[in-house]
């Protein structure tokens, strides 16, 4: 199981206000404590003067557990990095994993995420893309040995930027072609995540998980309780704040049925209807 932090430095979609940090470092520690270890982020979290606060949050929040952390590699960080139209090649994506790398302060990132496709309007870009993947994963970097710096200065060894790549809102056909090229480069692509829920279930998504599947490639489904729909606490006469209201003004009324079968075995498990979904 894994925990999203979209919401994290979002004003717009979810209402973020930095106010609200401490709170979130309590759900950084209770899921820690709880076994859950991988949180996923992406550079473009964060609106307008917060982009890049949820990755930002996480680090600070890494630092400063209390709980059962050890090192930073108890903590899989799965980061995704924006196909924005002016990374054109693969050095200015490995540019962008190292700036994610300095919000976050670790050294490697769990999984390194290509955010989404380009194929259908800058196919020349998703290659570059695809190529920063492989560099992120061969990446050599400079590492001062200190306890031998004073005889052989400092040495350069062999470690990838992040330990396993993936991507993100790829389609079937595309997470075949992606996965065939990076294979050719020696690089395994570990996993692809797109939106899964009760309510985003279509041909498409079942296709995907069977690409996956057949691949041995991770999928990670994102918004797994619908933006908050699944969850129970909305209702027509109790909507979220900002954009989010619009959208479930107009489908929680077609819910109505699915929500009530959830609760009614939720009820019956003693379970809340995101425990039962999860």
């Amino acid at each position: 199981m894994g925990f999203g932090t979209w919401a994290w430095g979002n004003q717009l979609l979810w209402g973020y206000q930095e106010s609200m940090d401490s709170e979130l470092q309590e759900c950084f520690n209770l899921a820690l404590k709880n076994g859950i270890n991988l949180f996923d982020t992406a550079d473009s979290y964060g609106t307008g003067k917060l982009n890049g606060q949820s990755e930002r949050l996480l680090g600070k929040f890494i630092r400063e557990c209390q709980g059962p952390i050890k090192s930073p590699d108890d903590v899989i960080i799965a980061t995704k990095f924006a196909a924005y139209p002016w990374r054109l090649t693969s050095g200015q994506f490995v540019n962008a994993c190292k700036s994610s790398l300095e919000r976050l302060q670790i050294d490697r990132l769990g999984i390194g995420q290509l955010h989404w496709s380009t194929a259908n309007y800058a196919p020349l870009q998703e290659r570059a893309l695809w190529d920063g993947l492989v560099e992120m994963y061969d990446k050599c970097t400079r590492h001062a040995m200190f306890p031998i710096i004073h005889l052989t200065g400092s040495l350069w060894r062999f470690q990838g930027l992040v330990r396993a790549v993936g991507v993100s809102n790829y389609g079937p056909k595309q997470l075949v072609k992606i996965h065939s090229y990076l294979a050719s480069r020696g690089v395994p692509l570990s996993s692809a995540q797109v939106q899964f829920s009760l309510l985003s279930m279509g041909d498409e998504q079942m296709e995907l998980k069977t690409v996956c599947d057949s691949l041995g490639v991770q999928l990670i489904a994102y918004s797994p309780l619908g933006l908050g729909m699944l969850t129970g606490k909305y209702d027509a006469s109790n909507l979220p704040n900002g954009p989010r209201s619009v959208l479930f003004r107009q489908i929680l009324p077609g819910l109505e049925s699915l929500l009530s079968c959830l609760k009614s075995i939720a009820d019956r498990k003693g379970k809340t209807m995101s425990q039962e979904l999860y």
